[in-house]
């Protein structure tokens, strides 16, 4: 048992009645059979395959990232634990499937073997997440949706595709991308997403939900999407995931570019912050600093004013979502780019998102690798919306 559970347990543990209340299902979905989804009537498409418990979703949500290869590893994976163990930090993103195309873990649906993706870096990743939920740490998986080189390569009939050569396009990275439009992928997306809750995932977390963003555009054609808007192929898939997932408990959550806070267009990408609100439970637009441009808001390097840019950003993103405030949960950067980013830059970002009267965030470094510094000690956490971001 964790410290921060022995500790909450010795203060409800007073409260006897209380306890045995909560003992019996507060804070935790009631305990589900899990069937198999395997994406074709074969009569077996509803096999029992495990139980597992979900946690709810904390109400002042504090994550940080977890690559796959951090995560199948017991002992890098360690001092992320040790993160929401001892202090504010209470859920844990995990890669599910990344920019590689790899699923993390070995599947059982029929639709997620066929193109042969899962690489099982997270072994043991059914006994993982149980001692996750034992610590009380919420789970939320990523899958980096469309940026897809490994199906892309197997089924070019389903890529975005060089209008030159009629090859599969690449982007300046070398990464090949699925066509948006291809509703083929989104059962495949839909079929990982259900099978990733079942395994014991609280939330899933889709990145890369939208249009490639480098590379030569003038050299790219979608065979799905052809000459539909963006933004209608966005929500087409976004309407197409929420009605999927409606009736499972899965909690969504979509990882946007930070600037659709603060721009009016879709940014050639297709994302928009009020097309993606009505689909999903938390919208996470990427606030990161180093990511604006020269000059955003008079600002020469955004990055050195941490606080000025988030703040302005979420106070725009309050504005365009007036009505549901707190789906907005912002990624905030705990990594060196354009500035060093010690625990006063770090923390100077979460006084910006509480100020902008948001309670929620999440740390993004690609290493897994944290300023502990930053973060307050868990006895402290009922405090950190008052901090006045001085470490």
């Amino acid at each position: 048992m964790s410290v921060r559970s022995v500790f909450r347990w010795g203060i409800t543990s007073i409260f006897f009645l209380s306890s045995i209340f909560l003992i019996v299902g507060i804070g935790y979905s009631d305990i589900l059979p899990v069937t198999e989804y395997n994406g074709q009537d074969d009569g077996q498409t509803e096999t029992n395959l495990m139980k597992v418990k979900h946690l709810e979703t904390p109400v002042n949500l504090k994550a940080v990232y977890m690559t796959s290869y951090v995560a199948g590893d017991k002992h890098l994976r360690t001092s992320v634990k040790k993160l929401a163990d001892e202090t504010e930090i209470n859920s844990i993103v995990i890669d599910i499937k990344d920019y590689t195309g790899h699923i993390a873990f070995d599947v059982s649906v029929d639709l997620l073997k066929k193109f042969n993706s899962a690489i099982p870096r997270i072994p043991d990743i059914k006994d993982f997440l149980k001692e996750l939920h034992d610590k009380d740490i919420y789970l939320i998986g990523r899958i980096a949706v469309f940026q897809d080189p490994l199906v892309a390569g197997k089924r070019k009939d389903l890529a975005v595709l060089s209008k030159t050569t009629g090859n599969v396009w690449k982007d300046y990275k070398g990464l090949s991308w699925i066509d948006p439009g291809a509703r083929e992928y989104w059962e495949y997306i839909l079929a990982l997403a259900l099978e990733s809750y079942q395994i014991g995932f609280d939330e899933i977390n889709f990145d890369y939900i939208r249009f490639p963003s480098d590379g030569n555009m003038k050299d790219i054609s979608y065979p799905h999407s052809k000459d539909t808007k963006k933004t209608e192929v966005m929500k087409n898939f976004f309407s197409f995931m929420r009605d999927g997932l409606k009736d499972s408990g899965v909690v969504m959550s979509a990882d946007l570019f930070g600037m659709t806070t603060t721009n009016t267009d879709d940014l050639n990408i297709g994302q928009s912050l009020e097309g993606a609100i009505p689909y999903f439970d938390y919208i996470s637009p990427m606030v990161y600093p180093s990511h604006y441009p020269t000059g955003f808001i008079g600002i020469k390097n955004p990055a050195s004013k941490p606080y000025e840019v988030v703040r302005y950003s979420l106070d725009k993103a309050s504005d365009r979502s007036s009505t549901t405030p707190q789906k907005i949960r912002p990624w905030l950067q705990d990594f060196n780019l354009g500035a060093t980013y010690d625990a006063k830059k770090i923390r100077k970002q979460i006084q910006a998102t509480y100020d902008a009267g948001f309670d929620s965030w999440m740390l993004w470094n690609a290493k897994s690798v944290y300023t502990r510094d930053a973060l307050l000690p868990f006895w402290k956490e009922e405090d950190s919306q008052a901090d006045t971001g001085q470490i």
